[in-house]
């Protein structure tokens, strides 16, 4: 019999119990929630007269409806407004330490939490947001979970999960300039699809990924959602414990080196069982771009558009792509005009990616047609951006530079695409509708790309950009 992979060992040192429907009672290490899906969650506990198992290991933050722009209080948008008081009551009455406004630890609940050494390797990890996939990067099993199951984390800190098989993901070899973790994460959605990962959870692996910095791997974590996994993660190893050490809420002293020897011994390591392998070469990866209505429909900016019958079972997905987004098949995608340019999200808006895109924004100029700007995923990314000089690099380019946020990733917040206009987004969802307008456009891609389509117009190959074209 061969070893246990990461997943098995964390998911069985975190079992309570076998329930008789063939789930696990599964305890959550650590819960993080936010001011939209946890209201009614609070509210069901009132109404069971029941109160927060463990507050000690739940951690809110605001980050979903918030302006990015003016965020006096009260805010204009009254439901904002309404939701805001809730998370802070809620947080007052249940004992819950909460990132409000004011609060210099406050951002995106993805970004926060690893950048305050709250997620761990070992842990599990539970969050009413599709995407707390992102934690997983630290040799974590993090789940999104929905507002009824947040009410159970709150109430008994477990949940009734099934477990998910495990796929490893290999990826080896090097990937060129300008190709980032987002166009290697882009590639694996669309190599195995929106459904390929159902039923599983993603180990990601291989040199690329050893090489990777934890920014870069959480990049890649985070949209495992969007291949259709129940989770994804990175085995733990010295470049997680060289991020985590000297974090506020990470061990110190002897303990840090405790943990360290335990979070070595739950990598899955030579010999490990799973229950499919997926090998990618990293030199088959370009810089990606979406064209459709789901981050599988993709392809590389120097590549053309299918035709609906070309793809297949997929033909009436492509058609109906097509006609939403007004694209013709066989069209190439470099070239495509956009009109808004957005990097951030908690896919894409750490102080690495600015950095990246300030490279290539550095001494040029947004297009005058196309509205760009940059919202860093928390209070500490956008401090240490303005240090280095980034929102400077940015603001004198003719972008915004906004406060911390999810912004126009999900649009829940002032920040919106407006009728039919074209997005070049460094966020994680091109779904109809997903940036506020409901005949709005979006083209994902890394945040490298979003900074050469504002500053040409259009999709452009940043590669072109980085040699100095």
């Amino acid at each position: 019999m061969g070893k246990r992979n990461l997943f098995e060992k964390v998911w069985d040192a975190h079992t309570v119990r076998e329930l008789p429907s063939g789930q696990t009672q599964l305890f959550v290490g650590l819960h993080l929630i936010h001011e939209v899906t946890s209201p009614q969650a609070f509210q069901m506990l009132r109404e069971r007269g029941l109160r927060v198992m463990h507050p000690e290991r739940t951690w809110a933050t605001v980050d979903h409806i918030i302006p990015t722009d003016i965020s006096d209080r009260p805010f204009l948008d009254d439901l904002a407004e309404r939701m805001m008081v809730a998370m802070e009551e809620n947080a007052s009455e249940f004992e819950i330490p909460l990132f409000g406004m004011d609060d210099p630890r406050r951002g995106i609940v993805h970004v926060i939490g690893p950048e305050l050494g709250l997620t761990q390797p070992g842990m599990t990890i539970a969050c009413g947001d599709s995407h707390t996939s992102t934690h997983g990067a630290f040799g974590a099993v993090a789940f999104g979970i929905g507002t009824s199951q947040v009410r159970d984390v709150l109430a008994s800190q477990c949940l009734a999960m099934s477990r998910p098989k495990v796929r490893r993901v290999s990826v080896d070899g090097t990937l060129g300039p300008g190709v980032y973790a987002k166009d290697l994460t882009l590639h694996v959605i669309g190599s195995l699809g929106v459904k390929g990962g159902v039923g599983y959870a993603y180990e990601y692996a291989g040199g690329v990924l050893d090489r990777m910095s934890m920014e870069e791997r959480m990049t890649v974590c985070n949209m495992s959602i969007e291949g259709g996994a129940r989770c994804g993660y990175v085995n733990p190893d010295e470049t997680t414990f060289e991020y985590l050490q000297g974090r506020p809420e990470a061990p110190r002293g002897a303990d840090f080196d405790r943990a360290v020897d335990w979070w070595r011994s739950i990598a899955s390591g030579p010999g490990a069982d799973y229950d499919d392998i997926v090998e990618i070469d990293a030199a088959e990866i370009a810089p990606t771009v979406t064209w459709g209505i789901n981050p599988g429909q993709s392809c590389s900016v120097g590549g053309s558009l299918p035709a609906p019958g070309e793809a297949g079972a997929d033909a009436g997905s492509v058609a109906e792509a097509l006609d939403y987004m007004g694209f013709e098949a066989g069209q190439p995608i470099a070239g495509t005009p956009v009109d808004v340019a957005f990097i951030g999200s908690c896919t894409n808006s750490r102080i690495s990616d600015l950095r990246e895109a300030a490279k290539v924004v550095k001494g040029r100029k947004a297009a005058a047609d196309v509205k760009a700007l940059v919202v860093p995923g928390s209070q500490k990314v956008g401090d240490q951006a303005r240090r280095e000089g980034l929102d400077e690099i940015f603001r004198a380019a003719g972008f915004e530079w906004r406060e911390a946020g999810c912004s126009m990733c999900l649009a829940m917040n002032p920040d919106k695409l407006e009728g039919r206009q074209l997005c070049a987004s460094s966020s994680n969802r091109n779904f109809k509708g997903r940036q506020g307008s409901p005949t709005g456009r979006t083209l994902l891609m890394s945040p490298a790309m979003v900074a050469a389509a504002a500053v040409s117009g259009r999709v452009t190959d940043v590669r072109l950009m980085l040699n100095g074209g």
